[in-house]
């Protein structure tokens, strides 16, 4: 077998990339995995992660991500920091072009994750993950007693801005238009809600902030009103943006069946899409739950599904 031709291809290096080849070296597999554009994913873009288990102090999302790559090389995985620029799934083994090197794989486990649709503004990007946040769930905690903002008027916005009422003593929404694109359920949940206020007819237009002790922090917002452009400033202790997720299947559209939304389709209960021997593990396959350790459990499955496909095949 060449060293292009591998057992295991893995396509994305967050949580369910490199569980899945933690798993699939192990199963002596000897998985290469391309870690693409954002190697180990969304939580190189976290700070401090406090719900994943085993880590009682909380880790860094970068600090989480090296260790889950250590493990893997450890076992045998083989790490490439390269992209891989297009798939042909139409037969096995599949190619895999990275860049401009062609490699051939029995299994492919496709792992590329999703991205959060940011605001882009340079403000935002200064202060993510100090202050700034794409992700209540996993970051709510920290602003017990404090003010947030939550921008978006979606499904997404309005259950994070509800869940942020767990903890924040106020949460208000930023719309803008002047009215929310939620569902009935989630527009009236949020409405009723005495910890919520809405903002109607505005976007952040910039996310002010202040540097002290080494650390960063957010201190307030700059907000403009669409239809007038006025310019308010308010006292803010964080900025959620929850204006939705992408998922990361360009390379695979017209290849491998998605929703509506492009998340990549499994049949349930498992990581195996309408190609025998390609799986899908991770955001890409999962508009719903989205974190990290859900991510970690589909890698894993990705990995035993892969290992018992090619046992079949034997």
């Amino acid at each position: 077998m060449s060293t292009n031709h591998r057992k295991v291809i893995i396509i994305g290096s967050g949580p369910a990339g490199l569980t899945a080849a933690i798993y699939a070296s192990r199963a002596n597999l000897a998985p290469v995995i391309f870690e693409g554009t954002q190697p180990g994913g969304q939580l190189t873009i976290t700070t401090e992660v406090e719900n994943f288990p085993g880590f009682p102090k909380g880790i860094m999302g970068p600090e989480l991500m090296e260790l889950f790559r250590e493990q893997a090389v450890k076992f045998g995985a083989e790490s490439q920091f390269k992209e891989v620029t297009s798939v042909d799934f139409s037969k096995r083994p599949f190619k895999v072009v990275v860049e401009d090197e062609e490699y051939f794989g029995e299994t492919v486990i496709v792992a590329t994750g999703a991205s959060a649709k940011l605001l882009n503004i340079p403000s935002e990007g200064e202060y993510m993950g100090y202050g700034v946040s794409a992700c209540a769930t996993c970051d709510g905690f920290f602003y017990r007693g404090k003010e947030v903002y939550v921008v978006g008027g979606g499904d997404t916005a309005l259950e994070e801005a509800n869940f942020l009422t767990r903890f924040a003593s106020k949460v208000t929404l930023i719309h803008r238009r002047d009215e929310f694109r939620g569902s009935k359920i989630m527009r009236d949940r949020a409405l009723k809600n005495p910890k919520v206020a809405v903002v109607w007819d505005s976007v952040v237009d910039e996310v002010l902030g202040k540097t002290e002790d080494m650390k960063k922090y957010v201190t307030g917002l700059k907000l403009k009103n669409v239809k007038t452009g006025a310019i308010t400033e308010v006292a803010a202790d964080g900025l959620f943006v929850a204006i939705g997720h992408q998922p990361n299947t360009k390379l695979f559209k017209g290849i491998l069946p998605m929703d509506d939304k492009e998340y990549l389709l499994v049949k349930p209960g498992s990581t195996r899409t309408e190609i025998p021997g390609v799986f899908a593990a991770g955001d890409v396959a999962d508009s719903y739950y989205r974190q990290a350790i859900s991510a970690a459990g589909t890698g894993c499955m990705a990995a035993l599904d892969a290992e018992r496909f090619l046992e079949s095949m034997d």
